[in-house]
């Protein structure tokens, strides 16, 4: 029998309306408490260079947090020797490796490994021999997945955004086939695979169609949906869409 597909619920874009005000509301510790008793198996948080949401002191609680909930926290991060100072000092569960530049809304696509690996292979290895689990968010692509293993990745997050933005059916299946193939691929690599960005009550159960993913992170949709139904029932209906998948 398959293992239950794990649920990290990001929760960046609760720090941006705070940050709009420069207050202290909503807080995104508090969407965190919520999303684990709503059925989340983790939380996911990006502190980006520019601090543009989520903050150094939110890490600090978020890590405090999901220490005492025996749940783990996927650390978002750029390939940059600050952000693994703070990584280290934190030991998250995990820390995703993602592209990162000042001018965009949202990660735009996959972090190129492939022909960088001699700037990423060192930081991945401080990383795991810290004990935190190396992930890196990429695109469902051979060399991608090739240049991941040999970095000493553990996990492979793959980059949904243009499967979920496609509205031809037939452009959208073979975006599907390519993220199955690679996650074959990541599979036999040894890579867990995990899943990410653009997902909804529609696409994310269309991942479980994918034998080998083991965890979706979706963030963007679930908090612009609770604005409407409440981040409880948004995250418990994106939890029973997942099982009935």
């Amino acid at each position: 029998m398959r293992q239950r597909v794990r649920l990290g619920v990001n929760i960046d874009h609760v720090a941006t309306v705070r940050n709009a005000r420069g207050g202290t509301h909503p807080d995104p510790v508090r969407a965190a408490e919520a999303a684990l008793a709503a059925g989340a198996d983790g939380i996911t948080a990006h502190l980006r260079e520019d601090r543009r949401h989520i903050t150094d002191a939110d890490i600090d609680v978020l890590s405090a947090l999901c220490a005492r909930a025996g749940k783990p926290l996927n650390f978002e991060m750029a390939v940059t020797e600050e952000m693994l100072a703070i990584a280290l000092r934190h030991r998250p569960h995990a820390a995703c490796l993602v592209p990162e530049r000042r001018e965009e809304l949202t990660t735009e696509g996959g972090l190129a490994v492939a022909g960088h690996e001699a700037r990423i292979a060192p930081l991945a290895k401080a990383l795991a021999d810290a004990g935190i689990r190396v992930s890196l968010f990429i695109e469902p692509a051979e060399d991608q997945v090739e240049a991941a293993a040999a970095v000493g990745a553990q996990v492979v997050e793959f980059h949904t955004g243009r499967y979920c933005h496609l509205a031809d059916p037939g452009e959208r299946e073979v975006e599907f086939e390519r993220l199955a193939a690679a996650a074959a691929q990541a599979d036999i690599l040894g890579l867990e695979v995990h899943a990410g960005h653009g997902l909804d009550y529609d696409t994310a159960p269309r991942m479980l169609a994918i034998p080998e993913v083991r965890e979706l992170n979706i963030g963007h949709f679930l908090i612009g949906e609770s604005i409407f139904v409440g981040l409880d029932a948004a995250i418990r209906r994106m939890r029973a869409a997942m099982d009935a998948a």
